[in-house]
């Protein structure tokens, strides 16, 4: 997967991760399948849970002031596989017609809202244009991620040829929702140092976690428990839309947790983990036993190992006030990124306006050559270049210098000296398992946790997911695998890289799409300004074909594909 640059210019890099259904249904548990028992043991005793179905009421709006019924447009006027965003007067929606039958759903993606009449309509689903995710036309449900929220639906009427749709203002104004969950039957029967599912990490996996327990009706104790100071947060826009507050960049409200009782711990770091006594001990010395653990902890950045590190004004951004220091010390001074990384190179892209001048040091010679190769990297440099982005390629940091105890220059290996008011670092990071080295859960020689197909590791009642964790894919013979990326923590994806490129389109135009291919198979793409491309490309992956190499001209003008065979995907490991 790539990365979304908000500036210098309204493009998008992205790679589409896939798994086949066939596949992902063997290995995964859907997000929003019907509810099934749950079994958990609670002091020695077995419980089952179930969640209470509710089937949708013929009226199911309680205030009739909320609701607007509109006329939209004729029978004929839309054709089968056809979509149409389509106004109410205090909203839109998204009008299809699949199969002879008309369905209205919410027209924006509730992950970061794309409009979804640009998305591809398939198989009873649409998938959005920007990241992937997909969503059931019927229901609304999200059955893709990345995102946690599902689409709202709306009925539909025909009534003399014409198509009348029936919606909730709130429902057309938020365009987005949460599915039933469970609640917990009593918090205060439970002892405060003792919880049923402990998670440590409180980013996408962990709050995924939480979330889809409440959904499947599991109604015992869930405590998140996070070294951050703010409830779970989407930590990828803080390079994105650097002067965000905690709060606009939240993944929930704190109602959220509050009504679905998933209590939350803010500025607690655990420590250690005695898996013997099922007891995590916090830094501060606190102790909680649980009975199942979920360790989804994430990276730590890494830093620099030059002198001057760890002086005043250079960052590494980890958290909302890291970023918002950033942006406000970097306003009209001279900024120097270390790392082409994604991280680094949309911190440039945001800055590029705001700053003086904009540096970046990079050790390779093109930025994203690995993930996207030479020719994507060259032409997303020269846009940068364009936007007073100053690149300083093949080259470290080998001194940080001060002046009044604040960084003044950065000094290159290659001899050159930057001026420099701020220093960002984003030059990789390490999986955060540092404190399980005495726990007896297998990590890797890299610090990554080792787990089986349904992400358990060596340990009974210990389980791990997201970016600190390999896992065996099927698809490449059950081999260890790790893919840092935000979607993977919501669903777990990878391939072996690529051996050639396939352009479409104009690479100095910044509209293109390419293809990446190995053996002649295509096992992953990436586009700017050629939307819905790769979200075509994701329904042809996902419904178990392949495209090869010889057809890929063929699929770009008429987007259609005939043979079948096995999908891989892109490895994007840092």
């Amino acid at each position: 997967m790539g990365g979304c640059f908000s500036k210098p210019k309204p493009v998008e890099v992205k790679i589409e991760v896939v798994i086949p259904e066939k596949e992902r249904s063997k290995e995964e548990m859907s997000p929003n399948g019907k509810a099934s028992p749950l079994i958990y043991k609670v002091n020695g005793t077995a419980r089952h849970y179930h969640l209470e179905e509710h089937p949708i009421a013929s009226n199911p709006y309680h205030n009739p002031k909320d609701v607007v019924e509109a006329s939209v447009c004729h029978v004929k006027d839309l054709e089968n596989g056809q979509m149409r965003e389509v106004d109410l007067g205090c909203g839109k929606a998204l009008l299809i017609k699949e199969s002879g039958e008309f369905h209205a759903v919410g027209h924006k993606c509730p992950h970061y809202g794309a409009p979804l009449v640009k998305g591809v309509l398939s198989r009873g689903r649409v998938r959005c244009p920007w990241h992937g995710a997909c969503f059931s036309i019927s229901t609304g449900d999200i059955e893709d991620f990345p995102g946690l929220d599902s689409l709202p639906r709306f009925q539909v009427k025909i009534e003399k040829e014409k198509v009348y749709i029936r919606a909730s203002k709130q429902a057309l104004q938020t365009q987005r929702r949460t599915k039933m969950m469970a609640k917990c039957i009593s918090l205060s029967n439970y002892n405060l140092s003792s919880t049923n599912v402990l998670i440590i990490g409180a980013g996408a996996a962990g709050l995924v976690c939480a979330e889809t327990l409440r959904q499947e009706g599991f109604s015992d104790r869930i405590v998140m428990c996070t070294m951050d100071r703010h409830l779970p947060y989407d930590r990828p826009k803080l390079s994105k839309s650097m002067d965000s507050h905690p709060e606009q960049i939240a993944l929930r409200p704190k109602e959220f947790f509050c009504t679905y009782d998933i209590e939350v711990l803010t500025e607690m770091q655990v420590a250690a983990v005695d898996v013997k006594s099922k007891i995590a001990v916090f830094k501060d010395g606190f102790k909680m036993e649980y009975n199942k653990l979920l360790i989804a902890t994430g990276n730590t950045p890494k830093t620099l190992s030059c002198k001057g590190k760890e002086m005043e004004n250079v960052f590494n951004i980890r958290t909302p006030e890291d970023a918002n220091r950033v942006v406000k010390l970097a306003t009209s001074k001279n900024v120097v990124i270390v790392g082409a990384s994604f991280l680094g190179m949309e911190v440039a892209a945001y800055l590029a306006e705001r700053a003086h001048s904009v540096s970046l040091v990079e050790l390779e010679h093109v930025p994203f050559k690995k993930f996207f190769g030479e020719r994507v990297g060259r032409a997303v440099m020269k846009m940068f270049e364009n936007n007073r982005v100053k690149f300083y390629m093949q080259t470290e940091v080998s001194e940080l210098r001060e002046q009044e105890g604040k960084l003044k220059e950065v000094v290159l290996k290659s001899g050159k000296v930057l001026r420099a008011d701020v220093c960002v670092v984003g030059v990789g990071a390490v999986p955060a398992t540092g404190f399980l080295k005495q726990s007896g859960i297998n990590i890797d020689s890299k610090g990554f946790i080792v787990v089986n197909k349904m992400m358990q590791t060596n340990i009974p009642g210990v389980f791990a997911a997201g970016d600190a964790v390999t896992f065996p894919l099927a698809l490449r013979n059950n081999k260890k695998v790790n893919v840092p990326h935000w979607q993977m923590a919501h669903m777990h994806g990878h391939g072996e890289g690529f051996d050639d490129v396939v352009i479409q389109g104009d690479l100095d135009e910044l509209k293109f799409v390419a293809f990446y291919t190995k053996s002649d198979e295509v096992v992953a793409v990436a586009s700017m300004n050629y939307d819905p491309i790769v979200s075509k490309v994701a329904e042809v992956l996902a419904a178990g074909r392949t495209i090869r190499k010889r057809d890929v001209e063929l699929f770009v003008r008429h987007g259609k594909y005939v043979r079948f065979g096995v999908l891989s995907v892109l490895d994007v490991r840092g």
